[in-house]
């Protein structure tokens, strides 16, 4: 089956939840792309939807200037559902009225299903339904053809569908977890309005990716991957494996800024294991010498890229009738210009190996260019990639660079690198690892007075760093148990020699960061 045959198309108003709408769509086994609010009609005859969704997004429908859509989307013969602005700008444009700010709300709220229909055909009339509101304008008055199908203290449209076509609006989002049955009620417009069986599944995406990357490739031709043990680059390369074999030739450079043994797990898991064609570039030496004295942390960052950039050119030179370099570029990178009077996100011609496709005039190959990360971690696991290396939390390019805070040399790295693991270690025994972002060890440039036995210390300071978050935008603290806390801690001090303080970082971002530089 054609996994592209099901299409959803996501028009985006400059909604903060509009990533979150396509994933939600994706989890139902329907594929789905966001494009920007003002499509031609040109464009989404040949995009052919199944259904359309408008997104939410900051702006007042009675603002000058304010995004619209094609007309078309309401003559394409496809259902469409409306979320907030969306339902704002359904009723603006087919003859409804807006009552501009006077009923602003935010949070929870609670709807009455008025009639089973559309995205309300699996409740029944009287069901109270949680619901998240985030809205200025408020609908006044839905346009002719229109009925309420939902209402709620504040909003007595609610939720509306015109009476005889299969157009649908919410003015709350079903899309976020604050909407606890928002996906029942995505799940029923997508498969009983817009009639999708839910055929996109990663085992399926598989066999349509390999047959791609063969017809881009060619018979003949050779793919250079760069991987870093990250789970993009993983999964991209066994994806390239799985499609061209020995015809795929990855690279791994050791920068000297790596975790623990993790050069060791890659060499083990894709060489022994998978046997994918893999040249390790010992570059550790060079990378330091580059970096000492260094102290900003973007400077240390620049280092790095421009570093890694040189070594892996130099790297390439030795592999003969290369015609294309593989990136693990996701789809949230090739989201291009769509949101409105936001920051446009932009291709990245760097997504794992900045600069490359420009010096080396190479053919990209990107075959995970239509998945979120969620998805790329589910086809991992169909690819038989380990659960500890799908499930693998994310580790920032420049390495333990920027978590050693002053300059990077090899004493302090070990330093850190040793905390580190004792951290993994903790984590993954207490069975809090997949339950957080990201937990590390962070290397303070500074020293306090301690006492181990009869003598006195003067060693430097570790601290620990837990977030829980969903896509690292923002991000918490996380309340470790406190005898997490005490083991971690208790390791540290007793089995890295150097370090005689832990500190635990309770910050949140915003107004921190998730990592220190």
């Amino acid at each position: 089956m054609d996994l592209h045959a099901e299409k959803i198309l996501i028009l985006d108003f400059g909604s903060q939840y509009t990533q979150l709408i396509a994933r939600r769509v994706r989890e139902l086994g329907v594929y789905c792309e966001i494009h920007r609010p003002d499509l031609p009609a040109a464009d989404i005859r040949r995009f052919a939807p199944r259904g359309i969704i408008l997104s939410g997004g900051p702006a007042s429908v009675e603002a000058e200037g304010s995004p619209r859509c094609d007309p078309f989307v309401f003559d394409a013969g496809v259902p469409v559902l409306g979320i907030c602005y969306g339902l704002q700008l359904i009723s603006k444009l087919l003859g409804g009225r807006i009552d501009r700010g006077a009923h602003r709300e935010f949070g929870n709220a609670e709807v009455e299903v008025l009639a089973a229909r559309g995205p309300f055909s699996e409740f029944r009339p009287g069901d109270r339904v949680q619901v998240w509101m985030s809205h200025g304008d408020r609908v006044e008055e839905l346009p002719p053809g229109f009925e309420a199908i939902g209402r709620s203290g504040n909003s007595p449209f609610a939720a509306a569908a015109h009476q005889s076509k299969p157009f649908y609006g919410f003015q709350f989002h079903p899309e976020v977890v604050h909407t606890p049955q928002g996906k029942a009620m995505l799940r029923a417009f997508l498969f009983n309005d817009c009639k999708v069986t839910g055929s996109w599944t990663m085992k399926g995406f598989i066999d349509e990716a390999v047959a791609t990357i063969r017809r881009q490739v060619g018979e003949q031709g050779r793919v250079i991957c760069a991987l870093s043990g990250g789970v993009d680059s993983s999964v991209a390369a066994l994806l390239l494996h799985r499609a061209i074999g020995p015809r795929l030739q990855c690279i791994f450079v050791d920068n000297g800024v790596l975790r623990q043994g993790e050069r060791a797990q890659v060499e083990a898991l894709f060489v022994d294991r998978f046997h994918v064609p893999l040249k390790t570039v010992d570059a550790r030496a060079r990378f330091l010498e580059k970096l000492a004295g260094v102290t900003d942390p973007e400077k240390k960052r620049k280092i790095i890229g421009r570093e890694f950039i040189a070594v892996f050119e130099e790297a390439s030179r030795d592999i003969q009738d290369a015609e294309f370099l593989a990136q693990g570029t996701l789809y949230p990178d090739v989201i291009e210009s769509v949101s409105y009077k936001g920051p446009s996100v932009t291709i990245k011609s760097h997504h794992n190996v900045g600069g490359l496709p420009e010096q080396m005039k190479l053919k990209l190959v990107e075959p995970l260019r239509e998945l979120f990360k969620d998805e790329v971690r589910a086809l991992g696991r169909e690819l038989g990639l380990p659960e500890e290396m799908v499930s693998r939390q994310p580790f920032p390019g420049p390495g333990l660079a920027i978590r050693v805070l002053g300059e990077v040399t090899e004493a302090r790295l070990d330093l850190v690198r040793r905390a580190d693991a004792i951290v993994q270690e903790e984590i993954r025994a207490a069975g809090l690892y997949k339950e957080l972002w990201q937990a590390f060890a962070v290397l303070l440039p500074v020293q306090s007075v301690g006492v181990m036995g009869d003598e006195r210390t003067y060693e430097s300071t570790c601290v620990l760093r837990a977030v829980t978050s969903v896509d690292g935008m923002t991000a918490d603290w996380a309340r470790l148990p406190y005898p997490v806390l005490e083991r971690i801690s208790t390791r540290i001090t007793n089995e890295v020699r150097g370090i005689n303080r832990v500190a635990y970082d309770v910050s949140s971002k915003p107004p921190a960061t998730i990592e220190w530089e």
